[in-house]
This record gives structure tokens, sequence and C-alpha cells, in this order.
């Protein structure tokens, strides 16, 4: 054997002993479908030709590194958004890491999202009592205006409801029972983070709009003559919602910007 308890080798030099060169190459000649190594040589050569330049870039069904992350991402920009909210992603902790590293890194400030931190048991079992107990320190240590819900692969996979659990959460006493928790399904394996953004704002105005999850009376439209801006999901926001502003003021106009 290349090495034993007495002499480890690192993975480098452990896959270049005869034995794993062997079994390498017996993998490669039974199971990978080899080709022939001429041909294998024909084809390097002819990638490296103008005609194969040509082929590669007249492709039109094809973007690379498209500039796309997932829902929830999109879905806590939208959070944050609104004065006192905290967005709230039930799923793993994982994935709200990258999304406060990401805005963190963005606009070179903290930026502040709380999970459910769900694992391989509320995997198999359901996200309940994270929800429960998520929701309850949310409100206890940060003392939000508004909790804004979205949710992971992992939540939405297993199917968890989170109209459902947002009620279960109020009657166990995690928040009060009038407590604004808007909330929207955003799974990051379909659409993008546009479409996080867009579902979570529908959320928290439908969550208004329909009286607060049957809390409050159903609003009815009162036309004025102010303005709603809703600007979607803009990685420059902060500076051009005060343009924004600065160009409606010059025009007199009254107005109301969702998602400022």
């Amino acid at each position: 054997m290349t090495q034993n308890a007495d002499h480890v080798l690192d993975h480098l030099e452990l896959f270049r002993g005869p034995e794993y060169q062997q079994m390498l190459a017996n993998k490669k000649k039974m199971f990978e479908n080899p080709r022939d190594p001429a041909e294998v040589e024909r084809v390097r050569e002819w990638a490296k030709t103008p005609e194969y330049r040509e082929l590669n870039f007249a492709r039109e069904a094809l973007t690379v590194n498209p500039a796309k992350a997932c829902q929830p991402l999109g879905a806590v920009f939208a959070a944050v958004g609104f004065e006192g909210t905290i967005p709230f992603v039930h799923g793993s902790q994982g994935c709200v890491a990258y999304y406060r590293s990401h805005f963190s890194r963005h606009f070179k400030e903290p930026s502040s999202c709380v999970s459910s931190s769900m694992t391989e048991d509320a995997a198999v079992f359901g996200g309940l009592n994270n929800m429960i107990d998520g929701l309850a320190n949310t409100y206890a240590m940060y003392k939000p205006k508004m909790i804004a819900v979205s949710t992971t692969c992992m939540a939405e996979v297993i199917g968890d409801d989170l109209n459902a659990f947002i009620k279960t959460a109020k009657e166990k006493g995690s928040v009060p029972a009038e407590y604004d928790v808007p909330f929207a399904h955003t799974p990051a394996f379909v659409g993008s983070h546009v479409t996080g953004y867009d579902n979570v704002m529908k959320g928290i105005f439908e969550h208004f709009w329909d009286g607060k999850a049957r809390t409050a009376p159903v609003l009815e439209r009162v036309p004025n003559e102010k303005i709603n801006f809703i600007g979607g999901f803009d990685g420059y926001t902060v500076g051009n919602l005060r343009e924004v502003k600065r160009l409606l003021g010059i025009m007199g106009a009254d107005y109301t910007i969702l998602g400022d």
C-alpha cells in the first residue's frame, strides 16, 4: 500500500500511488464510456480554432453566469424597506448567513436578518416548533414593529404552511395576536431575487389590505391625489430613491414610496 498508519499521505500524493492509478484507470475504462485518445486529442485541438470560436459565440439560448440570485434574498431586501421591520427567513441558518453577508458587503454596513434555523429533524417533522421559538425570540430580542416572514428551499420542499404556522405561534404566545406578521412563500428553486422581492411586497400589501389576517377590518379603497411609487428590486435603491424623491418634489407631487 502507498500509505499506512505510520505513513499517512496528503491526497495529492496518495492518488498518484500505483494502486490508485490502476483503480482510476479501471473505473474510466469500465464505467465512463471512454473515447479513443486520438479522437480526444483531435477535438481538443479543434476547440482552439476560429471555427469553434465562431460556433461558440453564435449560441443564443445560453447565459453564462446570469446575474440572478434566489428568491429569499430579494424577500429579505423587500422586508427591510419598511420602518422597524426585521426579515424572518423560515429555513436553514446557512442560507440566511449568505443573505446577511451579501447585503453587508453591498451596502457596507451590518444587515439584520433572523432565521428559524431548521435542521435535519425539522426537515422530516416540519418546522412548526422552529417558527414558534423563532418568532418569540425575534419579538423579545429585537422588538421590531413588524416581522416579515419568507422561506427557503427546505421549508418549501416539505410543504410548511406559513399561514397556519404563524397563527399557531400567535396562539402559543410567541407574539401578540394583533401583531403584524406578513408572509410570503419564496422557494429558492423557482424564479429569482426579483421574484422574491415582488412576492414579499405583495404579501405585506395583502396583509394590511385584507385586515391583518382577519384581526382588523378589511380596508376600503379611498381615491386621492397621491402617487404610490413601487420601484421594485433595485441594488442602487439608496441613491436612486433620493433622486426619485427630489424629482417628485420638483413636480410638487404628493407621494408614498413603498419599500423605502
